[in-house]
C-alpha cells in the first residue's frame, strides 16, 4: 500500500535542507525520565549498549538510530519521551562504538548488519515472551530494520514496525551525496566516520588487541577518502567480508526485502530528502501486504517539522509513529 502523508512543513522550515539541518544541529532534546543503560555481551565477545526508558510491563519499542547517531540523538530522545507519555517503554540499540565508548573489536556497524539487532531482539524476547513489542528505525537504522524484517519474515513476534527516511538503494544514495549541497552532509558524515575509526584504533591499542589493530591498520590511511563509494569500498567491504562496495550495496539495500516482510510496517519517506532521489522508492508490487509506504512531498531527511510558531516546533514523527503503533497495540497510559 502507498499513500501520501498528512505532514505540512513549518513555514519557517519550508526548505528540505532546513528540515534536515534544524533537528540535527539546533534541537536539544532532554534525556527522558526513567532512563537507564545496560551493556550486553555479544556472541562474539564484544558488546552493545542499550538505553532504556520506562519501567514496568508496558509494551516495549525497540529503537535503532542512524549513521553516526546514537541513543543521544535528538530524534531518539524526543521519541522516547513521547512514547513514555503514551504508555510505552523503549529500548535503544546503540550500534557498536556509538554509545560513547569504542567497542572491543575491529568490527563496526553498517547498513546491512542485522546480527546485532537480532541478538538485541532475541535477548528482550527471552526475558519478556508475552510483552507486545514493536521496532522503529531511522535512516541507516531503518535500512537495517527493514532488511532484518524481510530476512526473518514470519519468525518475528512483533506487533508493528516503522522505518523513517530509509536509503532503500544504497548506491543511488551514495551518489546523491556527491551532488550539489548534499555534499555538505557527505563531508560531515565522513569526518565523523573517520573519527570513529581513529577512536576505535586508539581503544584497541589501549587494550593491546594485536589482531584487531592489524585489521584497522590494513585499511590504510583514510584521510584521503572523499566519498561514500570510497569509504564503503575501503572500510566497510574489507572489514565485513564483502567482495567490494558493489557487493556491499547490492546485498545490503533493504528495498529487495520489502516483499518478505510479515510484520505490519510503516515506511515514511520524503520526496525532497537530500540523501536520496525518487529512484529509491519501490513500486507497489515490491511491497508485501503488510508494508504501508507513506511518501511526503516535504520533510527532508529525518526532519518532518511542522508548526506555526518558530519557538514551538512540532516534531510530526512523534505524532505519526505512536499513532501507527497504537493501531496495533493499545497500552495503558502511564
Amino acid at each position: 500500500m502507498r499513500s501520501k502523508t498528512h505532514f505540512k512543513p513549518a513555514w519557517w522550515l519550508s526548505n528540505h535542507h532546513l528540515q534536515t539541518i534544524y533537528p540535527a544541529l539546533i534541537r536539544k532534546a532532554p534525556t527522558p525520565p526513567e532512563y537507564h543503560r545496560e551493556r550486553l555481551v555479544t556472541p562474539d565477545n564484544d558488546f552493545i549498549d542499550i538505553d532504556y526508558c520506562g519501567s514496568g510491563d508496558q509494551p516495549l519499542v525497540m529503537l535503532i538510530h542512524g549513521l553516526t547517531g546514537s541513543s543521544q540523538s535528538g530524534y531518539i530522545k524526543g521519541l522516547q519521551s513521547c512514547l513514555l507519555k503514551q504508555g510505552y517503554r523503549s529500548a535503544v540499540l546503540n550500534f557498536r562504538g556509538c554509545s560513547g565508548q569504542s567497542n572491543n573489536t575491529a568490527r563496526c556497524y553498517h547498513s546491512g548488519e542485522t546480527e546485532d539487532i537480532d541478538f538485541f531482539y532475541q535477548t528482550l524476547r527471552l526475558r519478556e515472551p508475552e510483552t507486545p513489542m514493536a521496532a522503529v528505525g531511522f535512516s541507516l537504522g531503518g535500512n537495517v530494520l527493514l532488511k532484518w524484517l524481510g530476512e526473518k519474515g514470519e519468525e518475528l513476534n512483533l506487533v508493528a514496525a516503522v522505518a523513517v527516511s530509509v536509503p532503500l538503494l544504497l548506491g543511488i544514495c551514495a551518489t546523491k551525496l556527491d551532488r550539489g549541497f548534499s555534499k555538505f552532509y557527505r563531508v560531515n558524515l565522513l569526518k565523523e566516520l573517520k573519527e570513529y575509526m581513529e577512536l576505535k584504533l586508539q581503544h584497541l591499542e589501549s587494550l593491546g588487541k594485536t589482531e584487531e589493530i592489524a585489521k584497522i591498520l590494513a585499511l590504510g590511511d583514510l584521510s584521503g577518502i572523499k566519498s561514500f563509494w570510497q569509504y564503503d569500498d575501503r572500510v566497510v567491504a574489507k572489514l565485513h567480508q564483502f567482495e567490494d562496495v558493489h557487493d556491499y550495496y547490492q546485498r545490503s539495500s533493504s528495498r529487495q526485502y520489502l516483499k518478505k516482510i510479515a510484520v505490519p510496517t510503516l515506511v515514511i519517506q520524503s520526496a525532497d530528502d537530500p540523501f536520496m532521489t525518487a529512484e529509491v522508492l519501490p513500486e507497489l508490487n515490491e511491497l508485501s501486504s503488510k508494508v504501508h509506504l507513506e511518501v511526503s512531498q516535504y520533510g527532508g531527511h529525518v526532519g518532518f517539522i511542522s508548526g506555526s510558531n518558530p519557538l514551538k516546533p512540532v516534531y510530526w514523527l512523534e505524532q505519526r509513529i505512536p499513532e501507527f503503533l497504537t493501531a496495533y497495540t493499545k497500552p495503558e497510559n502511564s
